[in-house]
């Protein structure tokens, strides 16, 4: 699978020169030019540690969280008094880990984020389905959280088994997001489990929408090396039917899709940290994009503690891009929506999309993957597919080694990709 990602990295960059990431940083950084900028801030603190899950995360304790969150408050303070008044920013997004377990202390993260940021289009955390209660609920939304996204994964008692989850109450979690409302409440599930049917997921998504959700995303399952997941993963063939089927099912219903793998049954209702031109990112394993740079803090929550407590950013590794890796990260994570507009390509890279990329375009037309109408490239059923059985080989291939090396080495020399 890294032969096919490699073969794709250098035909589209023109390069044979790999995606090289160092153990270097700047530690001013340069989000001040930045247009069309989000925030991410990572709570790593879990109860108990899913076996699928792949993201920075350790086990809770109240001791270590506070230490935690007065060193995250610490850094944004480093990082955001690096820019004289206050920086428009797009959105702010807090997930984990369990954010949940800092409800106590989100305003104040919000506060001081809000010391030196606008935040102009509202602010979404990651709910574990135990945290949606009417207390956690009200205090995230006293503290300003707009939106919520809960980890479900799946409403059927056997996937939540394979899952190593327990059985969610739905009735509870139906009064609390009653009592409570917000503007988007997303649940996330996972699809191309084992043995999982249309029927399965088609329940799972009427089941949401019943219960308070007005978003749902569909994740597909990845069977990420490092994890100790036993699960299996689906082959192509169903897995390629089965988000063919679902999809279609959310078209027929008349639900909106912002994404690959999102659909929301009112206009305005959205949740989506990763559709951003540039980002900035706090606390461990946080990532930052700038137009020429990326880099991504130290998984480590000591070393964290430690290069913050002396005034110093937690970045492990930072990639300088070529031009043309950015394009290409661009160009990825904005399809993501199923949509890339060529007046958007050029305003950012100040040269037309087709200069760059007309023959993929134009190959991409032929292939049925999508259709263009006056400059918006939007994707088929058959596009959305392979893009996600890409996405697929680029996870494994690229995150997997990354995240797999990180939590191992705090700061590692260097990674090439």
């Amino acid at each position: 699978m890294s032969f096919i990602t490699s073969l794709t990295r250098m035909w589209l960059t023109r390069s044979v020169q790999p995606f090289t990431f160092k153990n270097e940083y700047d530690q001013t950084l340069p989000f001040a030019e930045c247009e069309n900028l989000g925030l991410y801030v990572h709570i790593p603190f879990c109860k108990s540690i899913c076996n699928f899950c792949p993201y920075c995360k350790v086990l809770y304790s109240k001791e270590l969280c506070e230490k935690y969150i007065d060193a995250l408050v610490q850094e944004i303070h480093l990082v955001g008094s690096q820019h004289a008044g206050k920086k428009k920013v797009t959105s702010l997004y807090f997930g984990g880990g369990t954010p949940a377990l800092a409800t106590n202390r989100t305003k104040e993260i919000i506060d001081a984020l809000k010391e030196h940021f606008i935040i102009s289009e509202g602010i979404g955390l990651e709910l574990h389905p135990d945290n949606v209660t009417v207390d956690v609920l009200q205090t995230l939304k006293d503290a300003g959280v707009t939106k919520i996204s809960i980890g479900v994964q799946s409403f059927r008692n056997k996937f939540q088994s394979i899952l190593g989850r327990k059985k969610i109450d739905i009735s509870a979690m139906r009064s609390a997001l009653e009592a409570v409302p917000f503007e988007t409440v997303s649940m996330d599930f996972i699809f191309a489990l084992p043995g999982q049917t249309y029927d399965d997921l088609k329940s799972d998504i009427d089941e949401a929408f019943a219960s308070g959700a007005n978003h749902v995303a569909i994740y597909p399952f990845i069977d990420f090396t490092f994890t100790e997941s036993p699960v299996a993963a689906m082959p192509k063939k169903e897995k390629r039917e089965l988000l063919d089927a679902i999809t279609q099912y959310c078209l027929n219903k008349g639900y909106s899709r912002s994404s690959i793998w999102t659909f929301s049954s009112v206009p305005d209702a959205n949740y989506s940290s990763m559709t951003r031109d540039n980002f900035l990112g706090f606390g461990c394993s946080a990532t930052s994009l700038f137009k020429e740079q990326f880099k991504i803090n130290t998984f480590d929550v000591e070393s964290y503690f430690e290069r913050i407590s002396i005034g110093k950013l937690a970045t492990s590794l930072t990639i300088r891009f070529t031009k043309r890796q950015r394009m290409i990260y661009w160009l990825f994570w904005t399809a993501y929506s199923t949509k890339v507009e060529a007046s958007d390509f050029e305003r950012f890279f100040g040269v037309p999309l087709k200069k760059m990329y007309g023959f993929e375009l134009w190959l991409a037309k032929r292939l049925g993957f999508i259709k263009e109408d006056e400059g918006t490239y939007e994707m088929t059923l058959k596009g959305a597919f392979y893009y996600h059985y890409y996405e697929h080989f680029y996870t494994l291939s690229y995150i997997d080694k990354m995240w797999g090396i990180m939590r191992k080495e705090a700061f590692p020399e260097r990674i090439e990709l």
